[in-house]
Formats: structure tokens, sequence, C-alpha cells
């Protein structure tokens, strides 16, 4: 009877530290929301909101849209992006003219 019980528990350590293996980092648009959610819970912590005020709230703070990037801040991303994957020439310019094209101002 040990003998299965330790066996048991043996199959389900071993299946959770597969499960737990195979865990997929957030997308990017899934880290944003979720970084989103931690600042708009800070700033309703700090205001002490409760109830249907904090309700009120988190819906106003999570539905706002972000500030839209400038033409150089756009520029200085991509370039960054396009130095961190060490493009050159026609790949750099292809690369650039998308990355500018993703991320409309």
């Amino acid at each position: 009877m040990k003998a299965v019980i330790a066996l048991v528990a043996l199959v389900f350590a071993a299946g959770s530290s597969l499960a737990a293996e195979e865990k997929k980092e957030p997308s990017a648009a899934q880290q944003a929301q979720q970084d989103k959610m931690k600042a708009c819970n800070a700033q309703a912590a700090e205001k002490a909101l409760k109830g249907d005020e904090r309700k009120q709230f988190m819906s106003t703070c999570l539905g706002a849209k972000p500030a839209k990037a400038t033409q150089q801040e756009k520029m200085k991303a991509c370039n960054g992006e396009a130095g961190s994957k060490q493009l050159k020439g026609d790949e750099r310019k292809q690369f650039m003219s998308e990355c500018l094209k993703a991320n409309p101002s």
C-alpha cells in the first residue's frame, strides 16, 4: 500500500514539474495588458477606492488608450530592434519600413 501511494505521489510530482516547464511566456499584448492592470490597480489602491467607485475607476483606467508614439519615438524603437537583430543594408531598410508601418501614429 505504501508503495502505491509513493508511486502515485511520484507521478504527480513528475507531472507537475513537466507542466511548469511547458508554461509559455505571455505575448507582448498579454504582457502589456498585465502591466496596465497592475498600474491601474496600484493607482486605485493609492486612492483607497472601494466598491462601485473602484469598479468605475478600473473601467476607466483600463479602457484608456495609450498615448500615441511620436515619429521620433517609433524610429528609435524600430532602430533599436533592427540593431539588436544586426540587420544591414536592404534587409534593414525593409525591416524599418515594416516596423514603422506596423506602429502607426
